[in-house]
């Protein structure tokens, strides 16, 4: 795993590259709960940016079509965290409405529902499905500090 320190004014990011295969998943939720403690955020934010990612490599390693794939927690801005999945597939995620017999197909639903955005930047070796939420700040100031 990086964890990249980068110049002034930008924010941490932290990265690794893993086997694409369904164990994956739980190492993904940890990498993304660790990023976000190391960086101060609430267990809030790390709850549901670990289930964003928990989606989003079960798709990779599902649809993906890769030996490994990249995850990534960074905070884009200091009120926001992203987390994304790079797979090798240049396959687009489709967001599907499922029947309620279905047990499977509602992965993008939940990320769909749980981020205030969500896409996928297509990249010259494959893809990269992110997703991204508002954090909370340490709430209003008083006057004066």
């Amino acid at each position: 795993m990086t964890n990249e320190r980068v110049r002034p004014g930008q924010y941490p990011r932290q990265s690794a590259a893993l086997a694409s295969e369904t164990s994956t998943v739980s190492v993904a939720r940890r990498i993304v709960r660790d990023a976000c403690a190391e960086w101060g955020m609430d267990q809030d934010a790390a709850e549901i940016g670990a289930l964003l990612i928990s989606e989003i490599v079960t798709n990779a390693v599902r649809h993906g079509h890769s030996r490994s794939v990249r995850v990534i927690a960074e905070r884009p801005h200091p009120d926001r965290l992203r987390v994304a999945v790079v797979d090798k597939s240049r396959r687009m995620p489709e967001l599907r409405i499922v029947g309620p017999d279905v047990t499977g197909g509602r992965g993008l639903l939940l990320v769909d529902a749980l981020s205030d955005r969500w896409g996928t930047d297509l990249l010259p070796y494959g893809k990269r499905v992110w997703a991204e939420i508002a954090i909370k700040g340490d709430g209003p100031r008083p006057a004066g500090t």
